[in-house]
């Protein structure tokens, strides 16, 4: 569970439900990093309305530091809890980028090796 989380937000108001939602949402991202950059992961989410005289449309901005790298995540949607959705899903295909990039042994299997064990799927 990634511990430092920063809720900010402008010209909207951050009802309990909204936080909890976010807490468990974010905090969760931790399963996608690796064991090194776990410890140090910060999270910095930012919520505002805009637009609010042609009807509620809702953005939400999350910062996400981990080790030698930056990543941003911004969505807007007409509700605050479908944009933390979206953000969650853009932020965990980030992360496994990161991950595969970060662990030399990840994400680099050859293919022959692919071939060989669909093979054998087929053969049994």
């Amino acid at each position: 569970m990634i511990d430092s989380i920063d809720i900010s937000s402008t010209r909207y108001d951050v009802d309990e439900t909204t936080k909890k939602y976010v807490f468990k949402k974010i905090g969760r991202l931790d399963r996608y990093l690796p064991r090194h950059a776990r410890k140090t992961a910060t999270a910095d989410v930012r919520l505002r309305q805009i637009n609010a005289n042609y009807g509620n449309k809702y953005e939400a901005e999350v910062i996400f530091t981990i080790p030698d790298k930056r990543i941003v995540v911004k969505d807007s949607t007409v509700n605050m809890l479908a944009a933390i959705d979206i953000i969650e899903a853009k932020l965990v295909t980030q992360l496994r980028k990161y991950k595969e990039a970060s662990i030399p042994h990840v994400g680099r299997r050859s293919v022959l090796s692919k071939f060989k064990r669909s093979y054998a799927r087929e053969a049994q």
